[in-house]
């Protein structure tokens, strides 16, 4: 069988095709909150029972399918969640209230899990170091694809045939996402078309037959560094949470935009992200060059000037305009992505391959919490003190998690000769 030249980069299109459906998928719920709001007769209170069902189940469920990929792989754990995930997303058109929609969500949460560790793993074991970073940040832009696709493809299908074929479509692309990625991905141990020159770049000339070591729990769990991680991710998470779920019901019932209106400028905050995405990857490797930093002290500088930037929704009560509040919310997204695409990157520089996965969801079982924690806190407190204030404590956040992370995986001294293969 012919060899295929670059084939790393075709495995990053097929996960970044993968994260852009799981992100429709997901997003379809916010998107259509305020007709459903409606249609369903449920309160602010109680959709924020529906989307915390989701993330309580799916941070609960990402160690263990962030284990069972590190030791079954992708291709098989991948494969199998996209399909029955995008089951489950087509039977949310049966949800005939709150209570039903909040037991879908849940579903969804249990089989989306193994999205991000599969990610953050395919660039890992395809990627050598020095594109580590690029790879994360594209795979981890098709997030913001997705969620900026959804608003003009939900709205347009529930205004052409009603909200219920706007689960009904897009579940069934999950559905034939899983038979495309089962016919197509392989770990580069196995697969029949990777060169040996590029299997060679990839793992640093590691035998191709040596079989990669089980993954361990208790080696992440006893690394000093991953405290930070965790510590990062509980704080971190909470932004993307709220700009996926609140940001809908938010410029329709305190901006006053219809659902239409709103379609047309829905885009721009996921636009900014998959911009945060992919310039965080490219800017970790400009500041490895240009300032001497060591690799992991360039991702971590990245983070930091992404917690700056999201001063956005921090300023959001300050301004009238709600088109203006829609780009506050879109240095929000940059700036979340930008952290958090170098964020996963950081898994992969601290912890050995086979247990890439593993950390991820493990970390990301303590960012969905955080996440879920702040979407309770929303639904109690959007109609009392407003939304701004809320907004306002994500740019705390951030900041604190930048913080913690230089403590607590910072690498003193951090001024390293460079490594040439990393300096190209």
């Amino acid at each position: 069988m012919s060899k295929i030249k670059g084939l790393r980069w075709r495995m990053l299109v097929l996960m970044l095709l993968g994260t852009v459906i799981i992100y429709i998928d997901r997003n379809v719920l916010g998107v259509l909150a305020p007709l459903l709001e409606k249609e369903l007769h449920f309160t602010t209170e109680q959709y924020s029972y529906i989307v915390s069902s989701f993330q309580i189940v799916y941070s609960f469920m990402q160690p263990v399918a962030g284990y069972l990929t590190d030791l079954i792989g992708p291709r098989i754990g991948y494969g199998v969640a996209v399909c029955v995930w995008g089951i489950i997303c087509a039977l949310h058109a049966f949800a005939g209230g709150w209570g039903s929609l909040a037991v879908f969500r849940g579903l969804l949460g249990l089989t989306e899990a193994v999205a991000i560790p599969t990610g953050t793993k395919t660039s890992t074991v395809w990627f050598p170091p020095k594109e580590r970073s690029i790879a994360t940040g594209w795979f981890n832009s098709g997030s913001s694809i997705g969620a900026a696709l959804a608003p003009p493809l939900a709205i347009w299908i529930s205004l052409t045939w009603g909200w219920k074929p706007a689960f009904v479509i897009t579940g069934l692309l999950g559905v034939g996402l899983s038979i495309v990625w089962y016919a197509l991905y392989r770990d580069p141990e196995n697969h029949p078309r990777l060169g040996e020159e590029e299997f060679a770049l990839i793992t640093g000339g590691r035998d191709r037959n040596v079989k990669p070591p089980k993954p361990s729990i208790k080696a992440v769990l006893t690394q000093r560094k991953f405290l930070g991680i965790v510590f990062a991710r509980f704080l971190t998470e909470p932004a993307w949470q709220t700009f996926a779920f609140w940001i809908p019901l938010y410029m329709v019932n305190v901006r006053h935009m219809d659902i239409k209106q709103f379609a047309l400028f829905a885009w721009m905050p996921f636009f900014f992200s998959d911009l945060g995405c992919v310039g965080g990857g490219y800017l970790a490797p400009f500041i490895y060059r240009h300032f001497k930093l060591s690799l992991i002290n360039s991702r971590l500088a990245s983070i930091s000037i992404g917690a700056v930037c999201m001063i956005g929704p921090a300023l959001i009560g300050m301004v009238a305009s709600p088109i203006v509040a829609i780009l506050c919310f879109s240095l929000g997204g940059f700036a979340h992505q930008l952290l958090s695409s170098m964020l996963y990157a950081v898994v992969g520089d601290v912890f050995e391959t086979s247990d890439v996965a593993t950390a991820t969801g493990i970390a990301g079982m303590f960012g969905y919490l955080g996440g879920a924690l702040f979407t309770l806190v929303v639904g109690q407190l959007a109609s009392t003190i407003g939304y701004e204030p809320l907004f306002a404590m994500l740019f705390v956040f951030d900041i604190l998690a930048s913080v913690l992370l230089w403590v607590f995986i910072g690498e003193r001294g951090g001024r390293r000769k460079l490594d040439p293969q990393i300096a190209e």
